[in-house]
């Protein structure tokens, strides 16, 4: 569905200027035509259209993605709380029940007999360099998750605006093709009727019908594109029949900021998710060579424990069964002494895991540094191609008006007034195509940099109307 923007805006296209032949006639119904098409489009867009903020907030409840990071987060954050039992307090109840039945040689001696045991014990660490370290490890896993889960909603910022923006660049570009279907149907009528008169060639009429042809199977392409790109944002943010708004005409796209290069790369260098994450894993690692170092270490805990046992007598001058209740608290000491080697080699491995986890470090600051560069260069790029293209969009216009004045004079054809009208709605496009990408690509700087966040759509959202 053509946008607003996309409709060419002549001085006035609907009026002939005085003494005008009935084949410029044609080209101001062709553009009273396009002009019609462009308004019912978008008519059409503003029934049920949605902003991007309300599509990102739907997406948020139901991206799959996303929601497995929140969940992921959410078991990081129970298994951080799990490393916390390794300083507290344990304790334990056991019962045991027995039946015995003797049968001697000796009759007299036959007999049967139960007994019953219950134990309550516990103990408290007093001494645990490895579990102090363990609790630590966690609470930067932790922060490890946390980093995860904002990378996830910073992808899934920048993959709603990708999904919102490819509808509209379809939608442009059917508008586009329906806007040269239109102009080359009329072009084909006027050939063929010009064919009749005598007063052009049949050259003409099949010229204008293979590029008719070729214009409907574009069409057909265009439909295509535009319905696989809405199916794409359906399935992002849960819903059916979405419409996103407009991206206005004539507004000032949001400014770089800041300016500078080296600026947004210190900021890429200690904010992006994906080095936090990285620099989390080395401190991380560091803690596993420590865990490992202290097994080495002794370890010293105060237990205690309360037993109550029922057994059966060992002379008949007492009572059947006996009743023996036992208590005793005090302190556990112990201390490795040899392993087979095992702690050594923990050591080598976690040591060698660490200069994976800096080296990892290293790759993560890198590729975030490429990445800010390319998005920088590519909104500047964006900026400079944009600028370009309004220009063309303004020589354009200047040339189909030209280019119907010299039809009016005679010193222009019927072919030549389409071919500039067509070259203006071309334009039109791809200057609405490159202010997508150019929206688009700020908000990928942001991701690359590490600042990226949900505040940052409303700036993009205010340059879009209903």
């Amino acid at each position: 569905m053509p946008l607003s923007h996309a409709s060419p805006t002549t001085a006035k296209p609907g009026r002939l200027l005085p003494g005008a032949s009935p084949a410029l006639a044609l080209v101001a119904r062709t553009t009273r035509l396009l002009g019609a098409m462009a308004l019912a489009g978008g008519c059409a867009l503003t029934a049920q259209a949605q902003s991007l903020t309300e599509l990102h907030q739907a997406a948020k409840r139901y991206d799959a993605a996303y929601l497995a990071a929140q969940a992921q987060y959410q078991a990081s954050l129970a298994k951080a709380e799990q490393a916390r039992a390794g300083l507290l307090p344990s304790a334990g109840l056991s019962a045991a029940a027995n039946f015995s039945d003797l049968d001697s040689s000796v009759d007299s001696q036959d007999k049967n007999y139960n007994n019953q045991t219950l134990q309550l014990s516990a103990s408290q660490p007093l001494y645990r360099p490895a579990n102090r370290l363990a609790l630590e490890q966690a609470r930067k896993s932790l922060e490890a998750a946390e980093a995860q889960l904002e990378a996830a909603s910073q992808e899934l910022v920048v993959r709603s605006a990708q999904a919102y923006f490819d509808v509209l660049a379809a939608q442009d570009s059917l508008a586009f093709v329906q806007a040269q279907k239109a102009a080359v149907s009329e072009q084909l009528a006027a050939a063929k009727r010009n064919f009749e008169v005598g007063t052009a060639t049949i050259t003409d009429t099949r010229e204008a019908q293979a590029r008719f042809d070729q214009t409907v199977a574009q069409e057909i392409a265009a439909e295509n594109e535009l319905r696989v790109k809405r199916l794409a944002l359906d399935q992002l943010v849960g819903q059916t029949g979405v419409s996103p708004w407009r991206l206005a005409s004539g507004v000032a796209l949001p400014a770089l900021e800041p300016a500078e290069l080296g600026r947004w790369l210190e900021r890429a260098e200690t904010a992006h998710p994906q080095v936090r994450q990285a620099a989390t894993g080395l401190e991380v690692a560091r803690l596993e060579t420590a865990k490992a170092q202290a097994g080495h270490l002794p370890t010293l805990d105060a237990v205690a424990s309360y037993q109550s046992a029922r057994t059966p007598a060992s002379s008949s001058s007492l009572p059947p069964y006996l009743r023996n209740k036992t208590a005793s608290i005090g302190v556990q000491f112990n201390l490795p002494l040899f392993a087979g080697f095992s702690t050594q080699n923990r050591i080598k491995e976690t040591l060698a895991l660490e200069d994976k986890a800096r080296n990892d470090l290293d790759a993560a600051k890198r590729g975030v540094a490429q990445a800010t560069r390319t998005a920088y260069y590519g909104v500047v790029s964006g900026q400079g191609q944009v600028k370009a293209l309004e220009a063309a969009e303004a020589s354009s216009q200047s040339a189909l008006e030209a280019t119907q004045l010299g039809y009016q004079v005679g010193v222009r054809i019927n072919l030549d007034v389409l071919n500039a009208q067509s070259q203006l709605f071309q334009t039109k496009a791809s200057l609405a195509k490159a202010r997508y990408d150019l929206l688009l690509v700020g908000l990928r700087l942001k991701q690359a940099g590490g600042v990226l966040q949900e505040q940052d759509l409303q700036a993009v959202n205010a340059v879009l109307k209903p």
